[in-house]
């Protein structure tokens, strides 16, 4: 009995000594939490449901805002592509009516080349009339003698010869 006694107390004390140390580690490990926590504050205070809630519901709030601004941007490019894009199409037109016109240009300058050349043509003829009406009077018949009409005394020596026209083309205004 002595022997079952002896190992009846040993086993006590082993359990004893085995909780014993389970509350001594309890113990240490909530005075490590409260000296942290007393190391380290919160600075602030925890976040409620209903602050949550509220900042949620301003943050909503803003990207409904933020979408409709989006919504007239979008628009606002949309119209200002179809300005450009209008634009462009004008341009465009602008530049074929502008070559169009050089064109236009390009054959009113040969006809006016022409013209000049026929112009100067005519002032050469009116030049050579009016120098063979106005001739010494040797060569000239008596004045009892009517003159012989010819080309070139059908007209008086003052005035020019008429000169053409030009023939208007069909889109002239």
């Amino acid at each position: 009995m002595k022997n079952t006694a002896k190992l009846a107390l040993r086993r006590l004390l082993v359990a004893v000594a085995v909780v014993g140390s389970l509350l001594l580690g309890t113990a240490t490990i909530h005075a490590a939490g409260v000296w942290t926590a007393s190391q380290a504050p919160l600075d602030a205070p925890p976040v409620t449901v209903e602050s949550l809630q509220g900042r949620l519901a301003a943050e909503e709030a803003r990207g409904a805002d933020l979408r409709a601004r989006l919504e007239t941007v979008t628009a606002q490019a949309a119209e200002v592509q179809a300005a450009l894009d209008a634009a462009q199409a004008q341009v465009s037109r602008d530049g074929a009516s502008a070559r169009a016109l050089q064109k236009r240009i390009a054959i009113a300058r040969t006809q006016l080349v022409g013209l000049n050349r026929k112009i100067a043509a005519a002032a050469r003829q009116v030049s050579t009339a009016a120098r063979t009406v106005v001739q010494p009077a040797t060569t000239q018949p008596a004045p009892s003698q009517p003159a012989v009409a010819g080309p070139a005394t059908t007209q008086p020596a003052t005035q020019p010869a008429s000169t053409p026209r030009p023939t208007p083309e069909p889109n002239d205004d």
